[in-house]
């Protein structure tokens, strides 16, 4: 054997059987893991590869969806501020025919007191007109005859005859004028009320026209209301779609990565079961181990003193902690040194390796 006794510096802890062993709970381990994630979340890959890819065909649904009611909010919204705009203009329409309606209601006022004055001028003169025929009748005026007999020559006559007429022809003149101022209130009377019943049907349909307009109004703001809750509600669910899809997502990458790690171990487990196969029950490769002592723990090297189905100097072997002689000591505690010798030197500290 060749051993070198100027390198190792540390012991190793396990034989080859022990981390074969080792490998093995680790394999176990990682299929563990991966077991664990799948069912920590109770769904494999494609399970969840499935739910992605049904949650952003979903999202993708309802973003669409989103668009669409924002469109139809704006839309909503742009004729809501139309005829709230229109609204405005009837209601002020409104306030000026209602100002005029009012002010043709005092102009009728007016007017019915002016004729109820003019009422009571017509019946004075009327009654003075009345009373002057009566007092004719009644001989207390004096009669066209009289005032040619008592008239004093022709001009007298005349002067005496045009005066009775005068006063005849103002009584007369008096009430005509009266009569026609009164039927000239009366017209125009007439005219306002007409006027003020023209003014109150046009404000009552201005009045109806901005109560459907106002309705109107009202219902697209509560469709935009209804509208602008719905894709709220909508952007919400996109938005939890997300989130899920983003947890599914890291749960795929946790599974992935243990399931790369137990491949890996097993991959690991595989070489070393490969490495069992050609170290057999041996702590070294077999071949080594009949090589040098041909398998006899009590095999001892006349020349250099090697002893033990390994080999072993006894330098070397008081270097790893052995004590006594190598062919000496049992088999579990040469294999045990020869373990740790392998795991610090390898194939180097045996001739027959070389």
């Amino acid at each position: 054997m060749k051993l070198q006794t100027d390198n190792p510096t540390r012991i190793a802890r396990f034989t080859g059987a022990v981390r074969l062993r080792a490998v093995a709970v680790a394999v176990a381990a990682g299929a563990a893991l991966v077991a664990g994630v799948t069912v920590a979340h109770g769904q494999s890959i494609s399970d969840l590869q499935s739910k992605i890819a049904s949650a952003q065909q979903q999202a993708q649904s309802l973003s669409a969806d989103v668009q669409a009611k924002a469109d139809q909010v704006a839309a909503a919204q742009q004729q809501a501020a139309a005829a709230a705009q229109r609204e405005a203009e009837l209601s002020a329409l409104l306030a000026e025919g209602q100002q005029r309606s009012a002010e043709l209601a005092a102009q009728v006022d007016r007017t019915q007191a002016h004729l109820e004055r003019v009422r009571d001028r017509l019946k004075r003169a009327l009654t003075t007109l009345q009373g002057r025929l009566v007092s004719i009748y009644e001989g207390n005026a004096p009669d066209a005859a009289e005032i040619l007999l008592n008239s004093r020559g022709f001009e007298d006559l005349a002067n005496r005859a045009e005066m009775v007429g005068r006063i005849e022809q103002a009584d007369a003149d008096l009430a005509a004028r009266v009569r026609s101022l009164r039927n000239q209130v009366k017209d125009a009377l007439a005219a306002v009320k007409q006027a003020k019943a023209e003014q109150d049907a046009y404000n009552a349909r201005v009045a109806d026209a901005r109560d459907q307009i106002a309705a109107v109004r009202a219902n697209a703001e509560a469709q935009a209301a209804q509208l602008e809750a719905a894709r709220q509600q909508e952007a919400a669910a996109i938005q939890t779609l997300q989130s899920n899809v983003s947890t599914w997502e890291s749960q795929v990458q946790q599974i992935q990565a243990a399931q790369a790690a137990a491949a890996e171990q097993a991959s690991a487990a595989s070489a070393q079961q490969t490495v069992a196969s050609w170290v057999g029950d041996w702590a070294i490769p077999e071949a080594i181990v009949m090589c040098e002592s041909g398998g006899n723990f009590n095999a001892v090297n006349p020349s250099s003193g090697a002893g033990g189905a390994y080999q072993i100097l006894p330098s070397t072997w008081r270097l790893y902690g052995g004590s006594g002689a190598p062919q000496d000591a049992s088999p579990g505690e040469q294999s045990q040194i020869a373990a740790q010798i392998w795991a610090d030197s390898g194939s180097s500290a045996w001739a027959c390796a070389q």
